[in-house]
C-alpha cells in the first residue's frame, strides 16, 4: 500500500511539474505575441500625425481607454483619443515621433505593461519634446490595444 501511495505521489508530482511547465511555456508564447503586436502598433502610431489621420491614432486605443496626460484630467474612450489627437496635432504641432520600448511586463494573457521613452518632432522634423511612458495594454477582440496611457516630459513646463 505504501508503494502504491508513493508511486501515485510521484506520478502526480511529475504531472504537476509538466502542467506548470506547459503553462509557463504558453505564457511565454503569449507574452512574445503581445510584444510583437505592441511593436507593430508603435510602428504606425506616429503615422497618424504624419498623415493627419486621427483614425490611425484612435485605433491604437481600447474603446474604454484613458489617456492620462500630465497636469490635466484623463481623456476617456474614443472621444478622448480624438480630443488628444486634435490637441497634439493642432495646438502642439506634433507631426512625428518615436517610441523606444525598454520592456514589456506580464503574462501576455489579458494585460501587459510597457515601459519606454518617446520623442516628439515638429513639421520640420525638429525634436521639441521627449520623455518617458508607461502603457497598460489590454487584449481585446480587435487585438492588443492601449488601455491606460500615462506619460510625462523630461523637461520643465513654463
Amino acid at each position: 500500500m505504501t508503494k502504491r501511495i508513493l508511486s501515485t505521489t510521484c506520478i502526480l508530482s511529475v504531472l504537476l511539474a509538466l502542467t506548470c511547465g506547459c503553462a509557463a511555456a504558453q505564457s511565454s508564447i503569449e507574452l512574445e505575441e503581445a510584444k510583437k503586436a505592441i511593436a507593430e502598433s508603435n510602428d504606425i502610431y506616429f503615422q497618424s500625425f504624419v498623415k493627419n489621420d486621427s483614425s490611425i491614432f484612435i485605433n491604437r486605443y481600447a474603446e474604454d481607454c484613458l489617456i492620462m496626460v500630465p497636469n490635466a484630467r484623463a481623456m476617456k474612450g474614443r472621444e478622448g483619443a480624438l480630443q488628444f489627437f486634435k490637441i497634439a496635432y493642432n495646438d502642439i504641432g506634433l507631426r512625428n515621433g518615436r517610441f523606444l520600448t525598454i520592456d514589456v511586463y506580464g503574462l501576455g494573457n489579458e494585460y501587459v505593461a510597457e515601459e519606454g521613452f518617446w520623442k516628439s518632432f515638429d513639421k520640420n522634423n525638429k525634436l521639441f519634446d521627449d520623455g518617458k511612458f508607461l502603457v497598460l495594454w489590454k487584449k481585446t477582440p480587435k487585438g492588443w490595444k492601449m488601455f491606460r496611457d500615462s506619460f510625462s516630459s523630461d523637461h520643465k513646463t513654463l
